[in-house]
């Protein structure tokens, strides 16, 4: 069994993750951690920074996810993207053909940090922009995913 896990360093990812160990641990599925750094659009030295610092971050935290599965005895993988994560995703997701794609939901709950609450009104206001215009990235690639997709509750309190 191949799994594709939409994984990117937050909490919610790291929800998906436990919920893929302890729902698929007795099948031993091989296990790819795609991770998607969004392209801010910008060529300023600055934004390419901000990307390059964004990028390491990520991947190093994806590179952690993948040990800890290897460490509990499953197969894992990284696949590291630029780009819009609906497109980078349904990519994979042709490319690879998993038998399941595994995210979390999203939820308004900030990852833990100094200026969360200033995350979390951001989030508010890009969650409401998102449905107002493409949806959801589940909502996205639930209705165009050639694959079963497992959306995991994040329980927002």
């Amino acid at each position: 069994m191949n799994v594709l896990l939409a994984y990117d360093n937050s909490r919610n990812a790291n929800i998906a993750l436990e919920a893929v160990k302890s729902l698929l641990g007795p099948l031993k599925p091989v296990i790819t951690l795609i991770s998607v750094v969004e392209d801010v659009g910008s060529s300023t030295a600055e934004v390419d920074e901000l990307f390059s610092s964004q990028y390491a971050e990520q991947k190093a935290g994806t590179e952690r996810a993948a040990a800890e599965l290897a460490a509990a005895g499953f197969e894992a993988h990284v696949l590291m993207a630029e780009g819009d994560a609906r497109k980078m995703i349904l990519r994979a997701i042709e490319e690879r053909q998993p038998d399941l794609l595994v995210m979390a939901r999203h939820s308004h709950k900030p990852d833990p940090g100094p200026l969360s609450f200033i995350t979390k009104r951001i989030d508010a206001l890009v969650e409401e922009f998102d449905h107002m215009t493409f949806g959801s990235v589940s909502a996205f690639l639930a209705r165009r995913a050639n694959c079963p997709l497992l959306i995991i509750p994040t329980h927002a309190e």
